[in-house]
Parts: structure tokens; C-alpha cells; sequence
């Protein structure tokens, strides 16, 4: 019986992994312009990092973690970026160095949830964190850096929505609130959202359950309580995204799906890839290090689905340039011909060109049939009347023009065509 991959996850193929290596390198130049450092982390850790960081009141603590018991410690497989590099910072005390710090990563992640379009179990993340300032500043270097990122691959339908969730002062004043709108309604929300109402109710109006969306329409916002520091913060955001032209929009309804986040939150949410939109979400997160057991150091940053943007510019017929052809295709006829061959091209691959060889014991005519579908610039013919001239015969596939070159000027002609 054939064992296919696990539900909600996918392969990457041959004929897809070119747009994977094109976003991913857009990426990682782009943020190092912005001069952020890649950054890599284990792909699990010990369980009680997400269950601090995150939030034990969130879906992804307490429904999603692929969470197992070895040596009598719990371990989990990443769900998401920013706890782990934050973990990383404190336990290397990168913040004893010249501040701020910016990093960025590309990191697989795991959630058990429903796979929908464009969400899956085994995901794939681009991700961005500032550490070390409260300054709005770095707020809008992060949203300008998702903002430019979704530009430069061509996306233009998205729509950049922020908010502010104030921070532990002001949102005790806007829980108690938030409490009393939801008390007449209490019965009839789920159960998990029932355990939420005393412990985090901000976290209800991120239920994904249609009947608590409905519930918590007309629910206060956190805007109107936002502490004079808060408002004032989320002003001087504004400010920036203004002074760096990018458009957005205030959502009061963003509050995102993390317990860590403080002040801004922002997603960038497209409407062609259907109800789960975000391409890109985030915000700043205070104290996530405290909570991780380091001191007090501020953070800002993105999460970004690798695999939710390229199905956001499938959607947005964006075209992601395919790989050229190899530089040649060498041919031979006999067996001198086709030691000659190898050698040829195992040279011609150490200076640093594309070149392909026959493995199939193909004759000559199949040779030149797989070369045709190999989409080659150039056919190197290798036979005894070349052999024994030292020279090769070199077919420009487009053309059909046919020439003979040395033997050793055979790079020097194909680098030519390049």
C-alpha cells in the first residue's frame, strides 16, 4: 500500500521549487539592505517557551502544538518564529551588544489545525524581529519592510490594517469592559472561549468559531482605552507610515493570535486567496523577554507564509521567472566518445556552467530528443571524427546553426552565448 504524505502537508516538486528559491532570495537581499541578520533556531524546543510566550489561552498553545514527551522533558515543534529567536537573544545575551538588534529568518513551522487554502500543518515562514528600542521608528522599518516585500513580488491588491492592543496597564481597564458586553451573551459561546472570558477575553474576538465571530460584533474597542502612553505611540506610528508614503488603514478588530504582542499590531490582508487573507501579520512585543526569564528588552517584528504568498500571487497572476536551460548538452557516439565526454563536461561544470550528459544509453537521435526537451542553448557533438581533429561540433538549439570549436575553447564559446 502507498504511503502518501501526511494531511496538510505538500511536496515541493522539481517545477515549483524555482518560485520557492526566487521569493526566498528576494527576501533575505531585501532585509539585508534594511541591515537585518539571518538568524536560525532549532525546529523544536521545550514547550513551556510557547506556552510562556505565546499564551496558554491561545489556539496555538491550546488545540495546535505537536507536542511530545522525551526524557521526562516536553518537547514541541515550532508553531511560529518570534518566541524562539527571543529565547536565542536572551540565553546568548546578544543584548549586551550594540543595540538594536534586527534579524531575520526562513524556518518551517507546525500547527495541527483544519489545512484550507493557503494554511497548512507543515508551513513554511519568512520572518522579521527589531530588539532592543521602543521607538515607533522600528515599527514602521518592520511594516516597511513586509510592505515592500509584497510590492516586490508584485503584489498590489493587499491592504495594510493596524492597530493598537495597548499594554498590560491600560488593557486591564478594556478586559473588564470587554467582560461586561460579553456577560448577557456568556451561555452561548463555545466552551473554550467560556474558559477565555475569565483568563484572557481579548482572546474571544479571535475565536475562529462563526457563531463567536457573530457574538462579538459591536464588542468595545481597545482604541478607546488606550492609555495617554499607548495613544500617543500609535500616533507616532501613524506619523512614520505617513512620512515613508505607505497607505493603511485602522482595524480596530486586529488583535492578532498571540498573547505576547503589546501596542502595534498590523496585517497585510489580501482578498484572493479567500476568508483567511493575512499574508503578513505582527506587531511589538515588550515583554516576551521577561516572560522568556531575560530582562526587560523591547521587540518588534513579522511572521510572512511563504507558502500564503505564493498562493496570493498565483491568485494575482504574477508570473515568477522559470530557470534558464542548461548552457549545453553534450552528445556522443561511441565509447571513447563518451569518456571524452565526461571529462568535458565535468570541466565545464567546475568553471561554472550548466551542462547536462545522457545517462539513459540513449543513441544519438534520443540524445538530441532529450536535449530538445532539456530546453538547451547549445548541443556539444562529441564523435571519432572529432576526436580525432580535437574538436567538438557545438548546434545552437534555437537556430539550428552548427559549428566546430576546439576542444579547448569550448568554455570561452559557451560563456560567450551567455
Amino acid at each position: 500500500m502507498l504511503t502518501n504524505a501526511p494531511k496538510g502537508t505538500k511536496d515541493v516538486l522539481p517545477k515549483e521549487a524555482y518560485k520557492w528559491h526566487y521569493v526566498e532570495n528576494a527576501f533575505a537581499r531585501l532585509c539585508e539592505r534594511y541591515g537585518f541578520e539571518e538568524i536560525r533556531t532549532p525546529v523544536f524546543e521545550h514547550t513551556e517557551l510557547f506556552q510562556r510566550g505565546v499564551g496558554d489561552t491561545t489556539d496555538i498553545v491550546q488545540k495546535e502544538m505537536y507536542t511530545w514527551e522525551q526524557a521526562k522533558r516536553s518537547l514541541t515543534l515550532r508553531p511560529e518564529g518570534t518566541s524562539p529567536v527571543v529565547r536565542a537573544f536572551v540565553e546568548h545575551k546578544l543584548y549586551a551588544g550594540v543595540q538594536p538588534s534586527k534579524y531575520y529568518y526562513n524556518i518551517p513551522c507546525f500547527r495541527y489545525e483544519k489545512p484550507q487554502s493557503g494554511r497548512l500543518r507543515a508551513f513554511h515562514q519568512f520572518g522579521v524581529e527589531i530588539f532592543g528600542t521602543n521607538d515607533m521608528m522600528a515599527d514602521a522599518e518592520v511594516i516597511a519592510i513586509g510592505h515592500d516585500f509584497i510590492k516586490e513580488m508584485g503584489i498590489d491588491d493587499v491592504e495594510l490594517n493596524i492597530n493598537s492592543i495597548g499594554c498590560p496597564d491600560c488593557r486591564d481597564k478594556y478586559r473588564d469592559a470587554l467582560r461586561e458586553f460579553l456577560k448577557p451573551k456568556y451561555d452561548l459561546l463555545c466552551d473554550t472561549c467560556k474558559d477565555r472570558y475569565e483568563r484572557n477575553p481579548m482572546r474571544i474576538l479571535d475565536c475562529k468559531s462563526p457563531e463567536d465571530q457573530e457574538l462579538v460584533k459591536g464588542a468595545p474597542h481597545m482604541l478607546d482605552y488606550l492609555c495617554d502612553e499607548c495613544r500617543d505611540a500609535f500616533e507616532d506610528l501613524k506619523e512614520n507610515l505617513t512620512a515613508m508614503g505607505i497607505e493603511y488603514v485602522v482595524d480596530p478588530g486586529i488583535v492578532r493570535g498571540l498573547d505576547y504582542y503589546t501596542k502595534t499590531a498590523f496585517e497585510f490582508v489580501s482578498k484572493k486567496i479567500g476568508a483567511q487573507g493575512t499574508v503578513c501579520g505582527g506587531g511589538r512585543y515588550d515583554h516576551l523577554s521577561e516572560e522568556l526569564g531575560g530582562p526587560p528588552i523591547p521587540g518588534v517584528g513579522f511572521g510572512l507564509g511563504i507558502e500564503r504568498l505564493l498562493l496570493t500571487m498565483e491568485a494575482g497572476g504574477v508570473e515568477i521567472p522559470a530557470p534558464e536551460g542548461a548552457d549545453a548538452f553534450i552528445a556522443f557516439v561511441g565509447d571513447r566518445a563518451k569518456l571524452a565526454g565526461l571529462k568535458l563536461c565535468r570541466e565545464l561544470r567546475l568553471k561554472g556552467l550548466k551542462v547536462e550528459m545522457d545517462d539513459m544509453a540513449r543513441n544519438i537521435k534520443g540524445q538530441f530528443k532529450y536535449a530538445d526537451r532539456l530546453s538547451v542553448r547549445n548541443t556539444i557533438i562529441i564523435g571519432e571524427d572529432e576526436l580525432a581533429e580535437g574538436k567538438v561540433s557545438i548546434k545552437d538549439m534555437e537556430s539550428g546553426q552548427q559549428t566546430q570549436v576546439d576542444m579547448d575553447k569550448v568554455f570561452d564559446r559557451l560563456k560567450g552565448d551567455r
